[in-house]
């Protein structure tokens, strides 16, 4: 069974509330879970002290049992001193202009740059 540390919805339309609950990761968000580890209430500002809530031995206890934490939880987890920070994925090539695009475009960069050198080869010292 494999087991994530995750956030489960609750709360009104537009006044979002979470708890972060340990469940298996075939469960749906909002379903059954094991135990409930804290809160996290996002409407909060961001310094107030009962923004995230969390049992830290529970957190501990079932991160040494292998279970592990989404994205946002393991967020919440490093602020507090719990495990290490996820490194953030670099960007990815996918905006970048293609393969040929990106040799017009060397050529016309290294164009004038060559026409400037030629012209100063082909110009008689004084």
């Amino acid at each position: 069974m494999s087991l994530r540390i995750r956030l489960s919805r609750g709360g009104a339309k537009k006044r979002p509330f979470y708890r972060i609950v340990v469940a298996d990761q075939r469960s749906p968000r909002d379903g059954r879970f094991i135990e409930i580890l804290g809160t996290y209430n996002p409407m909060l500002a961001s310094d107030h002290p009962d923004r995230v809530s969390m049992k830290t031995e529970r957190v501990q206890h079932w991160l040494g049992h292998g279970a592990t934490a989404s994205d946002r939880v393991a967020k919440f987890c490093a602020n507090a001193g719990l495990m290490e920070p996820r490194v953030k994925p670099q960007q990815t090539k996918k905006p970048q202009p293609k393969k040929k695009a990106q040799e017009r475009l060397a050529a016309m960069a290294a164009a004038p740059a060559a026409a400037e050198a030629s012209d100063t080869a082909d110009s008689p010292a004084a």
